[in-house]
């Protein structure tokens, strides 16, 4: 789960992390007044989108007043702002954010990741701020170093800590800032499940403080259920409405751009199923593991979901029955065929517990559904019918 910039402030000021003042603006009619708490006549104007590279894409303006400021905020809040994160649709810009200016005299990276591979928390350190750190790794790789530290209920060592700061030849005075930051962000990836913690830029100012300029937060969706103040920063505005919809019935579903949709239990079946349709020239319209043991009515919403994607023009589904019951999967797609009234070419392969019991009732359904008898014959069948 992502949540913006200014909630992943106010988690680093929580964890009495160095922070610039801001509010958060939902509504222009209050903007004079909430600004009057910041106490400063420069201010940067932040578009407030789940998405990076908003500097380049018109949403971070540096304000000199606060005549410039009504404009600006009234010219970027509704607006919708393509990055290259976005995607050409872009998006829309629903709440602004508004801090005092600083006065940077560098612009740093720093950034705190859960490592699968190693099961450590690692930290990337950078004196290329302010860029993609995927551009710096490739240009200049000499100018990032990663530190990965084993998980410790004491947190990171002295000596960690030097390491991960050493590429910033802080003074005295932001060693001691700094390594209290990274104290922060290792307690924040441990007691808010957090997946990601992106600071960039981390900047020294002229007054010689050190400040998390820009804050970027993931979580990780699997322990969201022990975090709810965290679930409560969830902004479905910034999802995929049919995510968000899929999500109601806890089926792991993500929104491609081809014309095939796709119903499969098991995250590996499922990209040889994508893979496979791409093979035979067609591409897949989503991504969508119901799971291993889905429910006839589980079923029928991924079906509907499939469905109420405009782009689909025809569906395979592909069911390797182990604790997923091929007749509990046939009756809800059965159910759910009938009752949005299918139209489109439906292929489907069913093969393990149940499946001859599932292929009589979609024999039985009085459907169109073509049965395929492999993986293969499944994927030649639909993209045949879909031409």
């Amino acid at each position: 789960m992502n949540i913006h910039e200014h909630q992943a402030k106010e988690i680093l000021k929580e964890y009495g992390a160095p922070v610039s003042k801001g509010v958060v603006i939902y509504s222009l009619e209050n903007i004079e007044t909430e600004v009057k708490k910041l106490g400063t006549e420069e201010f940067v104007l932040k578009a407030q989108i789940h998405a990076g590279g908003r500097g380049k894409a018109g949403g971070v303006k540096l304000i000199k007043s606060l005549n410039q400021l009504k404009k600006e905020a009234k010219d970027l809040m509704g607006k919708i702002l393509v990055t290259h994160q976005t995607g050409p649709e872009g998006k829309e810009v629903k709440r602004l954010y508004i801090e005092e200016a600083s006065n940077i005299s560098k612009e740093l990276y720093l950034s705190c990741l859960i490592d699968r591979e190693t099961s450590k928390i690692a930290f990337i350190s950078s004196t290329e701020g302010g860029m993609d750190i995927e551009k710096v790794a490739i240009d200049t790789p000499n100018k990032i170093i990663t530190n990965k530290l084993d998980l410790k209920d004491d947190g990171p060592s002295e000596q960690e800590i030097d390491k991960i700061i050493s590429i910033f030849n802080f003074d005295k005075n932001q060693k001691i800032v700094a390594s209290n930051l990274i104290k922060s962000l290792y307690k924040i990836i441990l007691e808010k499940d957090a997946s990601l913690i992106e600071i960039n830029p981390l900047i020294t100012t002229k007054e010689n403080k050190l400040i998390c300029l820009d804050a970027k937060m993931n979580f990780d969706d699997n322990a969201i259920f022990r975090r709810p103040e965290i679930l409560k920063l969830r902004d479905l505005n910034e999802e995929d409405p049919m995510e968000v919809e899929a999500s109601k019935f806890d089926l792991a579903y993500i929104k491609l751009d081809g014309s095939i949709g796709c119903m499969v239990n098991g995250a590996g079946l499922a990209m040889a199923t994508m893979d496979i349709i791409k093979l035979y020239g067609k591409e897949p319209a989503n991504f969508l593991d119901v799971g291993g043991g889905a429910s006839k009515e589980k079923v029928s919403a991924a079906f509907k979901l499939i469905l109420s994607d405009k782009n689909v023009k025809g569906i395979l589904i592909n069911i390797f029955g182990g604790i997923m019951r091929c007749d509990i999967l046939a009756q809800g797609v059965v159910d759910a065929a009938k009752e949005i009234n299918l139209s489109i070419p439906l292929v489907v392969r069913l093969a393990g517990t149940n499946f001859k019991e599932g292929k009589d009732i979609l024999d039985n359904s009085n459907l169109k559904i073509l049965s395929a008898s492999d993986l293969n014959d499944a994927a030649k069948k639909i993209v045949e019918a879909i031409k």
